[in-house]
């Protein structure tokens, strides 16, 4: 993970060398005068002698924004920014605030690193649920922060756009606004996608999925994270040109995203086919996954065991890690 552990002085390089299991890790959290804190498939743990000054969080920061701050004024509202490998740094401090928007953040003294993992054979036992008639159903994956959609939309993407044994790879667009699924790096995806999948990288979605229906005529649309009325408007309308859409929103489960105002009516209207829905990832615990159908029925449950392995039997979904998000 080079191009994490560049991010930081290297007086602490040492240190998370032998304490970061880089497999498993899915968050390295720093606040100032607190030691850096890993959490990981096993658990949370504290890192000795790693108190966090505001020197070396400025230092992260530099590392991360590429010593243009004001390049990333725009992510940076948001919270987060996107590194090389795909993998997001959460941001957080004072808030200016003007007219009732975030202007710009300032003062940062807490950073999380949220750790992309390229996980390779996790999706192929979800595929039978979302292909049908041969043809790929257009599906939702629903899940609250930290429960894996990123990962299962990118394996998706990468089984649905290469030959697997349902049937001949798909053409896949892939609208990436935040540098996330794909990871692309000078426009060159540096996550396996799929060998017949097209990224538009940088783009807000609802651009974004129009501006690829119509140059690059896909027959799966894949974006992450819808989260407002332009972005739920763009799904509705791919969905009436005829391309199949696989995205996810954030929720606790299908009701939960039925009632929120922007996106709500895609359920309503019965817009996705199928739904998966993920629960938060936690050490030592168990871990389920919940296949529906486009009336909310049940098709598949998913167990993990503490490790978030995945037991297999008829009507469950096999696979090692989901990954996180």
């Amino acid at each position: 993970m080079k191009e994490i552990m560049r991010l930081f002085p290297q007086v602490y390089t040492s240190a998370l060398s032998r304490h970061v299991r880089w497999k498993i890790v899915q968050e390295i959290r720093l606040r100032v005068n607190k030691s850096i804190e890993v959490i990981d498939a096993n658990g949370v743990k504290t890192i000795a002698n790693t108190v966090i000054s505001s020197a070396d969080l400025s230092f992260v920061l530099n590392q991360v924004s590429q010593f243009s701050v004001y390049k990333f004024k725009e992510e940076m509202k948001e919270g987060f920014i996107t590194i090389e490998g795909g993998h997001r740094v959460g941001l957080a401090g004072k808030a200016n605030i003007q007219n009732n928007e975030i202007d710009s953040l300032k003062n940062i003294t807490f950073m999380n690193i949220r750790v992309a993992h390229n996980h390779i054979d996790n999706a192929k036992e979800i595929l039978p649920y979302i292909f049908e008639n041969r043809s790929w159903k257009s599906t939702l994956i629903i899940g609250p922060p930290h429960s894996g959609k990123t990962t299962v939309l990118r394996n998706i993407s990468r089984w649905v756009g290469s030959a697997n044994y349902l049937q001949e790879a798909a053409k896949i667009g892939i609208v990436d606004e935040r540098s996330e699924l794909a990871a692309c790096r000078e426009g060159i995806p540096q996550m396996d996608v799929g060998n017949r999948t097209d990224v538009m990288d940088g783009c807000p979605k609802a651009v974004g999925m129009m501006m690829m229906i119509r140059s690059m005529s896909p027959d799966v649309l894949i974006a992450d994270e819808i989260g407002g009325a332009e972005d739920a408007a763009a799904v509705k309308e791919a969905v009436h040109t005829g391309v199949k859409v696989i995205c996810s929103v954030h929720g606790q489960d299908l009701s939960s995203v039925s009632k929120r105002k922007d996106v709500g009516y895609l359920v309503e209207e019965q817009l996705f086919e199928r739904y998966l829905v993920l629960e938060r990832l936690q050490a030592k615990s168990n871990y389920y996954l919940t296949v529906l159908d486009l009336n909310g029925k049940r098709l598949a449950s998913v167990k993990g065991d503490g490790n978030n392995g995945m037991v297999r039997s008829p009507d469950r979904v096999s696979r090692n890690h989901m990954g996180r998000i």
